[in-house]
């Protein structure tokens, strides 16, 4: 048995990932702010599935959700840290509130879930983590700083828990996509189908975590075009 935690998992890349993973036979527990949103899909009533209320900006809500996962499947081997927003804050803005958010959600979120699910993932001895940071943590295009930033620091705490959690076989892998055909992506002016799929991101999650310890991958970057 293989559990594995999915934050934002409702749609994009998070529900291809989920998608690729339960018809590889892991078990699932998704967090997603609406669980009626699952009715009618694969994932309803599913045996291997737990679906979990899950609110990034509540403090309980990552105790909660990974208590529910141990007392339903009794262990926790891998966290896929999926959940992000995105506000289109320039560097000349004044919207501190926004920035806030986008740090609230995209930072501090997935530091609070991964703080709570680290002692069980420490238990697997093998442990994945891979967090969905994105090619905005990686380098700045234009002046949409304040996405950037929380990416930036995603990286950087994506980092941290590859450091302390590497003694006790936890791997953590920062995938790093340019855009993706997701909700996320409208309003670019790109053709849809010529840019990255999440399915080609679910393939490469996949795969990582089927990687033994001895093979670690600490970054991907993923792109649809080349960048000079």
């Amino acid at each position: 048995m293989n559990v594995i935690l999915i934050s934002g998992a409702s749609r994009g890349i998070g529900r291809s990932i989920a998608e690729k993973l339960l018809q590889d036979g892991y078990y699932l527990s998704l967090g997603v702010r609406e669980p009626n949103y699952f009715q009618n899909t694969v994932f309803a009533n599913h045996e291997r599935v737990l679906i979990q209320p899950y609110e990034a900006k509540d403090k309980q809500s990552p105790i909660d959700w990974v208590k529910a996962t141990i007392d339903k499947f009794g262990r926790l081997d891998g966290l896929i840290n999926c959940a992000g927003i995105l506000e289109r804050i320039q560097f000349e803005d004044d919207n501190e509130e926004g920035l806030d958010r986008l740090f609230e959600v995209n930072v501090k979120a997935p530091w609070r879930l991964t703080r709570e699910a680290f002692p069980y993932l420490k238990q697997s001895g093998k442990g994945r983590i891979i967090n969905l940071v994105s090619m905005s943590g990686k380098r700045v295009k234009g002046t949409l700083a304040g996405y950037s930033m929380s990416k930036f620091a995603f990286l950087a705490l994506s980092q941290s828990m590859r450091n302390a959690g590497w003694e006790d076989g936890i791997r953590v892998t920062a995938i790093c996509p340019s855009f993706v055909n997701t909700d996320m992506a409208k309003g670019v002016k790109l053709d849809s189908e010529t840019i990255t799929q999440p399915e080609d991101v679910a393939d490469i999650v996949k795969t990582i975590l089927k990687l033994p310890n001895t093979a670690y991958v600490g970054e991907v970057l993923i792109n649809f075009a080349l960048e000079k």
